[in-house]
């Protein structure tokens, strides 16, 4: 019997460390492989934010699902990073509204050296920026380029982020 409790909880922590195994690395191609995920499926919310712009200041994240609207926070270590904040703002915005059919608002919270930044978008929100309903976009290449298209602009971001 205490072989037996021991087999189990040796399994329990491989299987921890296994589904905690997670890279933010360019080894995955195809956020797309998430289209029309829920915020309820855990591990395509947290798959599609590890790989998403800043992913290695990635701290955390919750998921709204108890009530409507749904929604996801963020949140990112963002103290050393060099990395534009408004553009990941729009860019992990937009992949997150593509990707999770049912997500209504995400926030992005920045702890940045001058305090914690943040940024809570609605799908209504960045649709009426764009012009565009995001869960039509049918692939990456799409997505980006519409992404590229809004943030060269840097007072129009500013402007729509405040």
């Amino acid at each position: 019997m205490n072989r037996l409790k021991k087999a189990l909880v040796l399994l329990v922590v491989l299987t921890l460390l296994s589904a905690c195994n997670f890279k933010a690395d360019n080894s995955f191609d195809d956020l797309f492989n998430y289209k029309d995920s829920y915020v309820g499926d855990n591990n395509a919310v947290v798959n599609t934010v590890i790989h998403l712009q800043g992913a290695d200041y990635f701290r955390g994240i919750e998921l709204q699902t108890k009530e409507q609207p749904y929604g996801i926070i963020v949140d990112y270590d963002w103290s050393e990073s060099a990395i534009d904040l408004h553009e990941t703002v729009i860019n992990n915005a937009s992949y997150l509204f593509t990707l999770i059919q049912n997500v209504d608002w995400v926030m992005l919270k920045f702890e940045t050296v001058d305090g914690v930044e943040e940024f809570k978008l609605t799908r209504e929100e960045l649709e009426g920026w764009y012009k565009v309903n995001l869960r039509e976009i049918e692939s990456e290449e799409k997505l980006k380029e519409l992404i590229q298209a809004h943030v060269e602009n840097s007072e129009e971001v500013t402007q729509f982020l405040k």
